[in-house]
């Protein structure tokens, strides 16, 4: 009996943990080593006084309704378990501890036996730990906030950079425009000269030769003679002047100095006077037909219209043979007109349709014969002032048909 005394003698003084027992008043019996380093008391200092001189000043309160809930229903437990237990040192600092109880009864008296284990230590591992955790989550968040502000920064400089590519592309595009326009324009210029020294030799080259002859022919008898060399030469200067009007014409719409006058006005009898006009440049045997459908008075450019049928129905007796006809017509309902004027001429090659609307162009079949190659240019241009669309159906050896549609009522 003795032995097993010695051992638990040797327990209680030897365990590492807090040991403090109790009776049923909640007075401190017995308080091993432990504790007493754990709580700065000797025994002498302790024993003897109630429990609540460990427990921190602002818990005793709570501690004791506690103690005297357990005393009334003891039971074997761990304490403070969803909290954190501090006890109170000798000298006022608070110290964290986990604690379990257990009980028993002797001679009808109720004994708690307090098992203390000091978790100070754990508990500054554990701030620790919360402080890291907390580092962690703040270096994460201004890693996201940083990663955000790259990412931002990223996509800021990706669309400079896109922008700037893409004016890159514009700027290239827009030189490689004008280089197409320069380009363009030389060609116009290189075919103006072949155009302008052709055309221009031919009916000047006439007019000397036939001014020349003519002063020879001094006679009232040569008189007829003189008068066919006075035909070519005016025919010549003829010449000369239109060519002379398509570049003025040219010049005006490329300055922007043509514009569009539209006025109230008869269109039947406004082609019938230009038919009657133009009647003098027919080739032998050709005749003009004109037919006209629907409202006489119209709103529209009377100048720039005789332009455009001028050019046209001029082009017409040009490429239509000795026994040619040409066929004008016009149908105008409320809104719009269609004029349109064919031959049984020649025609145009399928490969120069496409570009007879442009400046100085002539088809293959045309040459040899006289013309700027600006007469169906201007007229497109013209049209197009006057809001306005025209078209050109031919076939080769067969003849050609160009309608032009325009507004023929005033907007309001």
């Amino acid at each position: 009996m003795n032995t097993h005394i010695a051992h638990l003698t040797s327990l209680f003084e030897n365990a590492t943990e807090g040991i403090i027992l109790t009776d049923g008043r909640g007075n401190i019996i017995l308080i091993n080593p432990a504790a007493q380093r754990m709580f700065q008391y000797t025994a002498e200092e302790i024993t003897g006084k109630p429990i609540e001189i460990l427990i921190p000043d602002n818990l005793k309160p709570k501690h004791h309704h506690h103690r005297e809930g357990f005393y009334k229903k003891p039971s074997n437990r761990v304490m403070g378990q969803g909290r954190d237990l501090y006890g109170r040192r000798k000298d006022g600092t608070n110290l964290a501890v986990e604690v379990s109880l257990s009980h028993y009864h002797r001679d009808n008296d109720l004994f708690v036996i307090a098992f203390i284990v000091d978790i100070t230590h754990r508990k500054q591992i554990e701030q620790n730990m919360i402080r890291q955790q907390k580092e962690l989550e703040r270096i994460t968040n201004e890693l996201k906030t940083l990663n955000t502000e790259l990412e931002g920064k990223v996509e800021e400089r990706t669309l400079i950079l896109r922008e700037a590519l893409q004016r890159l592309e514009e700027s290239q595009k827009e030189l490689s425009d004008a280089l197409e326009k320069e380009k363009q324009l030389n060609e116009i210029k290189s075919r103006f000269v072949s155009m302008a020294s052709h055309e221009f030799r031919t009916p000047l080259s006439t007019v000397l030769s036939s001014a020349s002859l003519a002063m020879k022919y001094t006679t009232t008898e040569e008189q007829d003679k003189r008068v066919r060399h006075l035909e070519k030469i005016k025919s010549s200067v003829k010449h000369l002047n239109d060519i002379l009007e398509d570049f003025l014409s040219l010049g005006k719409l490329d300055e922007g100095k043509v514009l569009s006058h539209s006025s109230e006005f008869d269109l039947e009898e406004f082609i019938t006077e230009l038919i009657d006009e133009i009647k003098g440049l027919l080739k032998k045997d050709q005749e003009i037909q004109f037919h006209y459908k629907g409202n006489k008075e119209v709103f529209s450019d009377k100048k720039l219209l005789k332009n455009i049928l001028i050019n046209l129905i001029t082009n017409a007796i040009k490429f239509s043979g000795e026994d040619g006809s040409i066929n004008i017509s016009a149908d105008i309902n409320e809104s719009r007109g269609q004029i349109r004027v064919s031959d049984n001429g020649i025609g145009i090659p399928q490969e120069d349709l496409e570009h007879m609307f442009s400046s100085f162009y002539r088809g293959a079949n045309a040459l040899n014969i006289q013309g700027t190659g600006l007469g169906l240019h201007i007229v497109k241009r013209f049209v197009e002032l006057m809001d306005g669309q025209v078209e050109i159906k031919s076939e080769l050896g067969s003849g050609t048909t160009i309608t032009i549609t325009i507004p023929v009522k005033q907007q309001i």
